[in-house]
């Protein structure tokens, strides 16, 4: 897989119908998956989306979930940016560089859906999530 960048968008508990509104937009193929998905059945964010994609036939990919509870988005801070693929090297190496001089609000390290994940602020301010699939470390 090559490694993508891309916008991911946060919602505060209408990222279903948002992502099935770009849909609609864009056209392509939308995955979601919920918070219930991921071993949180009983919860009461079970049916708000944890991640969701969509690939459209133009080549644009959209990514988008609701905020956990208790998180709450502010205006203006509704976005990241995503570097996500399967070279581990090379987005441990982006990582290191995004992250240096800035904040880390989640470690880059091995998350329950079986990827290596982090997500950092850079010394601009910038929110920045680092997705390595298939990593072993």
């Amino acid at each position: 897989m090559v490694s993508r960048l891309n916008p991911y968008l946060t919602f505060n508990g209408e990222a279903r119908q948002a992502m099935e509104f770009y849909q609609e937009v864009f056209g392509g193929t939308l995955d979601l998956n919920s918070y219930g998905d991921f071993g949180q059945e009983d919860a009461p964010n079970a049916d708000k989306i944890m991640h969701g994609m969509l690939q459209t036939p133009s080549g644009f990919t959209l990514m988008g979930a609701d905020n956990p509870p208790g998180m709450e988005s502010e205006q203006g801070s509704t976005f990241s940016v995503s570097l996500s693929g399967d070279d581990e090297a090379e987005l441990r190496g982006y990582w290191e560089k995004l992250s240096e001089g800035g904040t880390v609000a989640v470690p880059l390290e091995r998350q329950m859906w079986g990827d290596v994940f982090g997500m950092c602020t850079d010394r601009f301010g910038v929110p920045w999530m680092v997705n390595i699939s298939g990593s072993e470390g």
